[in-house]
This record gives C-alpha cells, sequence and structure tokens, in this order.
C-alpha cells in the first residue's frame, strides 16, 4: 500500500531489457512504458499524475504510452472476490483501515473517489489478458481509466467475465470479443513477459514508469518529477538527432 518515495529517475541503461525496445534511436518521440495493476490505488493516482504531466508538456503529441501488466496480489484464487478491507487486515493487521482512509484522502486531493468499503479484492490476470486485447484495437487508455474506476469507486468484481466484457464494452471493445478471450488463455504469455520485464528491470512494486527504456521512475511521483523526466527524455531525444541523423 505504500508508495515509493525515491522521487529521481534511475538510469536503466546498464539492464539489458528482455524485449528489444520498439522505438528507432533518435527517433525524437518519447515511449513511455506504465506497469500497473488495475486493483493497485497508486497506479490509479500516478495515472492521473502522468496526465497532468502531459497536458503541461510542451511536446505532448510526441509522446507514446504503453500499458504494461503487473500483479500486486498473483497469489489470489481465480475467480475469488474478497472484500478490500478484510485482504487487507489479514496483510497487515489493525492498521489496514488507517492505511486506506490515507490512500483515499490522497486519492480525493487528485480528484478521484475511492470506495473501500466497496471494493474487491481480485486475482487481476484476466483483466490484463482483456487489457491488452483493448490496447491492441487502439483503446488502452480508455480501458486502463474504466477499470480503475470500476474497482476504486464501484466495487466491481474485475475477476468476473460478464463484468469486464460490460466495462469494456462502455469504451468500445466488443464485448463478445472479450468473453471469448476470457475462455480461452489468449495474451496470458504476454502478462507474463510484461511481468518478467518488470523485474528484469528491478522494478520492485508498481507503479513503475519507464521512459524511452532509459530512465525508471517508481511509485507515483508529484507532477513535477515527471514534467522534468519527460523534458530530459525529450531532449535526449532532439539531441540524438543530429545533422548525420536527418541525413540518413
Amino acid at each position: 500500500m505504500r508508495n515509493k518515495t525515491g522521487s529521481e529517475p534511475v538510469d536503466l541503461t546498464s539492464r539489458t531489457p528482455q524485449e528489444p525496445r520498439r522505438q528507432k534511436e533518435g527517433s525524437g518521440r518519447v515511449k513511455i512504458e506504465i506497469w500497473s495493476d488495475v486493483v493497485c490505488p497508486w497506479c490509479y493516482i500516478g495515472q492521473g499524475r502522468i496526465t497532468r504531466a502531459l497536458q503541461e508538456f510542451e511536446h505532448a503529441a510526441e509522446v507514446e504510452i504503453t500499458w504494461r501488466s503487473y500483479q500486486l496480489n498473483p497469489d489470489m484464487p481465480p475467480g475469488q472476490a474478497v472484500p478490500t478491507l478484510d485482504y487487507l487486515a489479514g496483510r497487515f493487521g489493525p492498521q489496514a483501515k488507517a492505511m486506506v482512509s490515507r490512500v483515499a484522502e490522497l486519492a480525493a486531493a487528485e480528484g478521484l473517489a475511492f470506495d473501500y468499503d466497496a471494493s474487491l479484492a481480485v486475482n487481476t490476470m484476466d483483466a490484463h489478458r482483456a487489457l491488452h486485447l483493448a490496447a491492441d484495437l487502439g483503446l488502452a487508455d480508455a480501458a486502463q481509466e474504466r477499470l480503475f474506476r470500476a474497482h476504486f469507486a464501484e466495487g466491481a468484481d474485475l475477476s468476473d467475465p460478464d463484468t469486464l466484457a460490460t466495462l469494456l464494452g462502455e469504451v468500445g471493445v466488443p464485448a463478445d470479443r472479450v468473453r471469448a478471450l476470457l475462455a480461452s488463455t489468449q495474451y496470458a504469455d504476454a502478462v507474463r513477459a510484461d511481468i518478467d520485464q518488470a523485474n528484469a528491470f528491478g522494478a520492485g512494486g508498481v507503479p513503475f514508469f519507464v521512459i524511452d527504456r532509459r530512465y525508471g521512475i517508481s511509485g507515483a511521483q508529484p507532477v513535477e518529477t515527471f514534467l522534468h523526466a519527460l523534458r530530459t527524455a525529450y531532449a535526449d531525444q532532439h539531441a540524438a538527432v543530429g545533422p548525420d541523423s536527418a541525413a540518413d
């Protein structure tokens, strides 16, 4: 439940990624990958902060965002929903209620409604598989936000196939495709590959932001931290695009 407090981006260039960069060096575009779980409060808060940073960033049109999967509770039995307060009390004891109250207050300051009395702890593998489908359809941002809001504000069971189909249908993902996907194992390997990559980068939790496979930022950092990282990455990209690069 704790947010990572280190605000300085970590240089990832010495850590070999398990998949090649999808962006050409010196392309001039900034690529942000966000490792997240839809039941992670700091991920929802972090989404809002990176969005605000992009609203202030002068070159936001040249930024590409890719959402990556991560599971906070991979050992939760699939298809089982437990009240979040009960789940957290089992992990953290009597302090759990005070912890969630503090997180809810911080979320409210960001304009987000958290209802921990209604929210359900679930295994999110199926939710992540469905989000991969949404991403392939160009609907990743809207799908992520819809599942965040459904979990934290509406008490939705994000392990239930019909619930996932309905929620993602609201943002344009065909409900029948979601149901067919969840009846198979499609995208399970992609979810696991995302988690393996996060571990390779040394992510100790989420949210974890990676910019251009070079800078890593842990936690829902202040808007100013994200904005500084974006400007630094953009300057690096354009320093790489010199006269010789332009002529190639």
